[in-house]
């Protein structure tokens, strides 16, 4: 966190503005930690309900100065075996996030595929290799970001995750933004785009390139890499986006 008490305030306001509730904290902060420890963890966001303990949890978190307990501590006691929403019917593993805890980029995509399920990582089959490959052409490497998605459960047959899936799973993610405090985001698809800022006019191709904001960082929307297996001739704009993903973090552009 940034340590100053007016944005720190800000951020996990914001956080609970995205979970759907109405602050009004409980008589104490020890009750609120002991019904989360009972077991308070599968509440779902209704809007102008009162905090729980769960979103006190994920606010807590945000304002953790260990970014990487921090984020073992999401994955394992407040995620879990996650049973928010219908995609733990047909998964196998949750896949939760990879990379630096302190990440200056963060890559989102949408969901798991049959290849991050089954290994619980996202971004490992051949879309997650041409990942690698672009990473490693900015001159960074993939130990070096963070990687997530919008979901975290593979949807069935790989198809885009509903408003409502996504919806659940926003809050995990919000919760990781957080915790890393990125730089710069990018977001790899309409899906991860929307998942981050709602509903937008218009298909990838016209977003694509643009800036955006989001929690405060800036956001490139680019296209998917699965896309990019599809129709090669999208790697020339993407590698663009790249280069002005490497510009706002003031980093040089490798030769290539």
């Amino acid at each position: 966190m940034t340590g100053d008490p007016g944005e720190d305030g800000l951020l996990w306001a914001t956080l609970f503005r995205d979970l759907g509730v109405e602050v009004v904290p409980p008589a104490s902060r020890a009750a609120a930690g002991a019904a989360f420890v009972a077991g308070e963890k599968g509440d779902q966001a209704a809007p102008g309900r009162s905090a729980s303990a769960t979103d006190f949890a994920l606010r807590d978190l945000a304002l953790a100065a260990d970014p990487a307990a921090a984020l073992e501590t999401l994955r394992v006691e407040v995620i879990g075996d996650c049973r928010r929403c219908g995609l733990c019917e047909g998964r196998t593993n949750v896949v939760f996030g990879v990379g630096h805890p302190r990440a200056r980029l963060m890559f989102v995509g949408e969901g798991p595929g049959a290849d991050e399920d089954a290994q619980g990582e996202p971004f490992v089959g051949r879309a997650g290799q041409l990942l690698d490959r672009i990473i490693v052409a900015m001159g960074l490497s993939r130990p070096e970001v963070y990687i997530g998605n919008v979901v975290k459960c593979r949807p069935p047959g790989n198809r885009t995750p509903l408003p409502d899936e996504a919806a659940t799973c926003l809050p995990f993610l919000r919760t990781q933004l957080a915790i890393v405090k990125p730089e710069v985001i990018v977001a790899l698809g309409k899906t991860a785009l929307e998942g981050l800022l709602g509903p937008l006019a218009g298909g990838i191709t016209a977003l694509r390139g643009r800036w955006f904001e989001t929690q405060g960082i800036p956001l490139k929307a680019t296209f998917h890499p699965a896309y990019l297996l599809r129709n090669p001739a999208a790697k020339a704009p993407v590698w663009e986006d790249m280069k002005d993903v490497l510009g706002r973090l003031g980093l040089p552009v490798p030769k290539r």
